[in-house]
Order: structure tokens, then C-alpha cells, then sequence
């Protein structure tokens, strides 16, 4: 992926595996699994645990290598059955500092099921509980990266679905131990080859350590070629010897190094809307505790509507537009789906509203970004059904669609979080620190970490953000019985006593007041999908609510530290331009947001990154300048 931010890696897993899309296991008489497509085993017949605990943990020189921080990193590669995971989620709850979180990244091109991890871990009854906590989390069969959450351990797990080498160039983050626990080097080669082993060592912090269980030569020439020192160590059991590794300072990646941060910084995120409530829970997340400032009221902007609909921006181009969409419905349904109270229906289904939609919707349904079941290609006979009118069209049927109230989304997200009622005009750097200012300048208060996330309004306090105002009206309907969720040019969906439909799309309209006259745009935009409910509906009986959306010149969200201030613009940061699809994207880019605040590693892809990053648009325009600079003529 490295040079190519549009383009997925070339190497993804298999999606016509049988068992939901995951690899197969197979299974000796004793109840051992065993890879049939490397033929080798997960783990250790003899004494599974006992071997992680022996070559990782201790290889790694754990708990010590911990000991004192708030913060510690553990990358590897091969997650199989989740056996090691479960082993250092073990250690780091016993061991771990109060408030320190543990971050992991595991890479696995070819996942089992949950079931087959359930029945492997089941080995291991005193650890019952964390293999519970990680089979009932375990990540879908899709391609790219996906974020398993411990809130009650003090951690996270984000686990790339791909090859070792593209998961390397993707993830951003520096860790201080490697567990290599790839299949045997004879069995599978290219999980130790020279382009893994050197971007694993760019991934690694100063002084990481590795371990593995292999002594093969040419892992410990290729790990002393990026400038480990290896030792080999007594093995665990049977196995005779094991290898451990250190990597020196001056051999980790200076560039990639995080700066200094306060221990506990200060926090302020303006705008309660979304985007606001879910960077107040990532940074909660993150045990740090947010000041939000909303004059307005919760939810006051775009995010006030009645119901709303979490549905991914759907490309059948399967570039980062697309995976980033796929990795961010997926992120908001794990999150807002268990949040008591906030959903309203689940599921929906996108009707074909073009000629080129039948083609583009078979291209979406077998997308490896998406889990076996998770979009399903259905005919018009079943989207009839699925409507409950006739359709003479397809359709897609998005199982992990929501339809949400957003008030009950934002009071959980933002409970517990102190919100000052003041609308913040102005921001000053200060000795390090921001100065939160008042319409006449005065100071409101200080913070290390400023995130802006008031929509349109974003670009007053950064000036150079490009965003644009667009006005959207949706009509609401009480009373009526509850529709299934669908989309076409409009869509359609539940409240909790009636239905929303709409909405309109103005740019550069900040007007928010009700216009019947977009009652009936509304009504006729929803003809054209459900025309039998249309027709039953009075446009004199509809009430209503107009909100402004932020949109960017390319559509794609603002998320990552606010450009084009230098070295002053440290710790100012944004979350804006989320259009229409902010309860999809706002919770997963919030999570990256707050990473790259406080230096913690992102659940975000690197290329998927580069396309929100607001400073895109500016290195852009360089780039197109420096095509078109002339040399002088002598």
C-alpha cells in the first residue's frame, strides 16, 4: 500500500472459504486444531499456554518491560486462535500500572471462526472469562482492519485482516514488543520474509524487543539484517530452543517517533452534535476525560433529527473510498449497537436508482470488505418483499445498517462528560497551550488538545478548512406505521412514532427554518421509491426539521490535525465534513483523531488516513503546482 493511498493491498483473504467466509480447522482425534492450509499446528499440543507465556510474554521481557509506563504497544504477527492474545490480556490485567492502556495490533490473512477459537481456548477453563470477552468480540471475515475492544482490562486490539506485509505498511503505530508467531518459516515463508522483517523493524519503537519460537537461520539472519541483536534462548518443552530479540534505539524509525505530550492532557472539543459525542467517548476510551462547548444544546445542528441512519457511502470501486466506509459501518454498528436505547431498526436496503446500479450493486455484494452476509445482492422479488410494496427493481441489503435516535446517541456518548454552555469564537496559541476566546476575545478557558467538530462552523476557528454549508429538510410524519429502512435518491426510515423521509439538498443555504414547499420536494422524492405510502400521506400533515450539513470539495470527511498552521498548530484538530454519513463515519474517525492527540496507535489503515487528512487538499495543490513550474530558460 505504501505510494498508492487509493488502492487496497493486492493480497487480500479468500472470500470463498466455506464456515462464513473464515478458514477451516482441522481438528486431530485429541481435539488439537491444526492449519490445514499450512499443515502446522495453532499451538503447542503439549501445553499451549504455557509455551505463549514461556516464548512471548517472558520473551519479551514481560511485565518488567512495563513496569512504570501508561502506555505500552504489543504488535504480531499470526493471530490464530487469539492463544497469545488471551495470555498477555491475563498478564497486562494483573500487572498493568492504574489508567494504563495496552494497545495491540495483530495481523492474520487467513481467520478462523469464533466458534473454532471458542473450542480451542476452551483448553484453558481458568481463562474462561477473557476467552469469552475475545470470542464474543472476534472480528468479521473481511478484509482490512478491525478494532476489538477490553474497557475492562484497559484495552484494545486492532486486527488486520491481510497480508503481513500490506497490514505493516498500513498501521501506523510503534511497538515496543513483537510477538512473531507466524506458522513455521518452511510452512509459510512470506510471513518471514525480508519485506515483513523490515517493516516490521520501521514499526517498532526504540529499544522493542521480539520473540519467536522458531531458531530457523534465516529468521535470525533477517532480523539481525534490520538491526536486532538475537539471542537464542532455552525452548519451552519438546523444543529445544527459542529466539529473542532487541532492537537498538538508533535503529527504530526517528520519524515515526511520537513527540512529547503531557502526561494527562487537557482536552476541549467544540460541537456536541456527532462528531462531538463520539471523539468525547474516544478520548474517554483513551482514559482521559473531554470538556465539550455547545452553546446551542445537544445535537442542536445536523445531528437533531428525530432518527437517523448509519449507512456506509457505498463504491464499487474497492479503493480506500470504499474500505474506508466498509471499516467505518462496521465500527459504528460494534459501537452504537449495544448502546441501550439508541437503535431503532436495524438494517436497510439500498434500491437500484440507475442503469449502471445492477452492475455496481453484484461488484459491492462480493467485495471482500465486507463480511460473508453483511450486503446481500437481492432481486426485485425480494426487495418487494423487503419493502412491502412492489419494487421493480434490486435492491442491497445492508444487514449492518441502523437507524438510530440520535438524542438517546449523544446523552451515552457524552454522559459523564462536562459540557459548558458558551459558544467558543476564537482560538489562541499560548505558551504551548490554546486560548479558548469569546466573541470579544475574552478567554473562556485553556487546553493542550483542541478538536473542532462544529460542523460548517469549524472553518471560523481554522481558517483554510474547506468546507461548505449544505441544507438539508427532512419531513416527518407522526402517527404513521413504522416503514422498513430504504434508500434510492431519498430514503425512508422509522422514528420511534411514525416515519422520516427527505431530505433536501441545498448548498450554500444555512437556512433552518421549516419550508413547505420541501415538504413536498420530500414527498416526490419519495414516490419514486415507495410510491403506494406516498400517496397515502398528507404533505399538509408533515412536521419537519431543516439542519445544515458540512461538506468538503471532495466529499470525504476532515479528520487529523487542522492544516496550515506549522509548528503553532500543534495540538488543533478536526472532525468535520462528515456530509450526510456522520453517524457511519464520525465514531471510527473520532478514534483516529483522538490517536493521533494523545500518540496513541490509529484503528485507521495509513492510506485510509491520507484521504481524510485535512491538510489533503493543500498537498495537492502543491503537487499540481510543481507539475506545472517551468525551469527558467537560460
Amino acid at each position: 500500500m505504501t505510494g498508492r493511498p487509493d488502492t487496497l493491498p493486492a493480497n487480500t483473504p479468500p472470500t470463498d472459504t466455506p464456515n462464513g467466509g473464515f478458514t477451516p480447522v482441522d481438528w486431530s482425534d485429541a481435539g488439537a486444531p491444526r492449519s490445514g492450509r499450512f499443515d502446522d499446528i495453532y499451538f503447542s499440543t503439549a501445553d499451549g499456554l504455557g509455551e505463549t507465556r514461556a516464548v512471548f510474554l517472558e520473551g519479551c521481557g514481560l511485565p518488567d518491560a512495563w513496569d512504570g509506563r501508561d502506555r505500552f504497544v504489543v504488535g504480531e504477527l499470526g493471530f490464530g486462535s487469539g492463544l497469545n492474545i488471551m495470555a498477555l490480556l491475563d498478564l497486562w490485567r494483573r500487572t498493568r500500572a492504574p489508567g494504563a492502556r495496552l494497545h495491540i495490533f495483530s495481523v492474520e490473512a487467513f481467520p478462523i471462526s469464533a466458534d473454532d477459537a471458542r473450542r480451542a481456548l476452551a483448553a484453558w477453563p481458568e481463562l474462561s472469562d477473557l476467552a469469552t470477552l475475545l470470542t464474543d468480540r472476534w472480528p468479521r471475515a473481511a478484509t482490512g482492519f478491525h478494532r476489538l475492544d477490553f474497557p475492562d482490562c484497559g484495552a484494545s486490539l486492532d486486527l488486520a485482516i491481510m497480508d503481513a506485509a500490506d497490514a505493516l505498511e498500513a498501521w501506523t503505530g510503534l511497538a515496543d514488543a513483537w510477538f512473531l508467531d507466524g506458522f513455521a518459516p518452511s510452512r509459510n515463508p512470506d510471513m518471514w520474509s525480508e519485506p515483513v522483517l523490515a517493516a516490521l523493524a520501521r514499526r517498532s519503537a526504540p529499544g522493542a524487543r521480539a520473540a519467536t519460537f522458531t531458531v530457523a537461520g534465516a529468521v535470525r539472519r533477517g532480523l539481525a539484517a534490520q538491526g536486532f541483536v538475537v539471542e537464542k534462548k532455552p525452548g519451552f518443552g519438546r523444543k529445544s530452543e527459542r529466539l529473542e530479540a532487541r532492537l537498538s534505539a538508533t535503529e527504530a524509525d526517528p520519524a515515526s517517533a511520537p513527540g512529547a505530550r503531557p502526561v494527562c492532557p487537557q482536552v476541549a472539543i467544540i460541537g456536541a452534535g456527532i462528531a462531538g459525542a463520539s471523539l468525547a467517548r474516544a478520548f474517554m476510551a483513551l482514559g482521559l476525560t473531554p470538556i465539550v462547548y455547545e452553546a446551542a444544546g445537544l445535537g442542536a445542528g445536523g445531528s437533531g433529527n428525530p432518527a437517523g441512519l448509519i449507512m456506509p457511502r457505498l463504491d464499487a470501486g474497492g479503493g480506500a473510498v470504499a474500505a474506508l466506509y466498509a471499516q467505518a459501518i462496521a465500527r459504528a454498528h460494534d459501537l452504537i449497537g449495544t448502546v441501550p436505547k439508541a437503535v431503532i431498526a436495524r438494517g436497510a436496503l439500498q434500491l437500484e436508482a440507475g442503469e449502471k446500479d445492477p452492475s455496481r450493486f453484484d461488484r459491492i455484494a462480493a467485495s471482500p470488505l465486507f463480511a460473508p452476509g453483511a450486503v446481500t445482492r437481492l432481486a426485485p422479488a425480494q426487495a418487494s418483499a423487503g419493502l412491502g410494496e412492489p419494487a421493480s427493481v434490486g435492491a442491497l441489503a445492508l444487514a449492518e445498517a441502523l437507524v438510530v435516535e440520535p438524542a438517546a446517541l449523544l446523552a451515552a456518548w457524552l454522559d459523564g462528560v462536562p459540557i459548558h454552555g458558551v459558544a467558543v469564537a476564537g482560538l489562541a496559541r499560548d505558551g504551548g497551550r490554546w486560548r479558548l476566546l469569546d466573541a470579544s476575545g475574552v478567554k473562556i478557558a485553556q487546553a493542550d488538545i483542541v478538536c473542532l467538530a462544529n460542523g460548517v462552523e469549524a472553518a471560523a476557528l481554522a481558517p483554510g478548512l474547506p468546507l461548505r454549508p449544505v441544507r438539508g429538510q427532512v419531513s416527518v410524519a407522526q402517527g404513521a406505521p413504522p416503514p422498513p429502512a430504504g434508500i434510492w435518491g431519498g430514503y425512508l426510515i422509522p422514528t420511534r412514532n411514525g416515519l422520516l423521509f427527505g431530505a433536501t439538498h441545498d448548498r450554500d443555504d444555512i437556512d433552518t427554518d421549516v419550508r413547505p414547499l420541501d415538504h413536498v420536494r420530500n414527498l416526490a422524492q419519495l414516490a419514486e421509491g415507495r410510491p403506494r405510502l406516498a400517496a397515502d400521506i398528507d404533505p399538509h400533515s408533515l412536521g419537519g426539521r431543516a439542519g445544515v450539513r458540512a461538506v468538503t470539495p471532495d466529499f470525504l470527511p476532515l479528520a487529523g490535525a487542522a492544516p496550515g498552521a506549522g509548528e503553532a498548530g500543534e495540538g488543533l484538530f478536526v472532525l468535520s465534513g462528515l456530509g450526510s454519513r456522520g453517524f457511519c463515519a464520525a465514531p471510527l474517525l473520532a478514534e483516529h483523531v483522538a490517536a493521533l492527540a494523545t500518540g496513541a496507535p490509529s484503528p485507521l489503515p495509513a492510506a485510509l488516513a491520507a484521504i481524510v487528512a485535512p491538510g489533503r487538499f493543500d498537498m495537492r495543490r502543491t503537487r499540481r503546482l510543481a507539475r506545472l513550474r517551468v525551469k527558467p530558460v537560460a
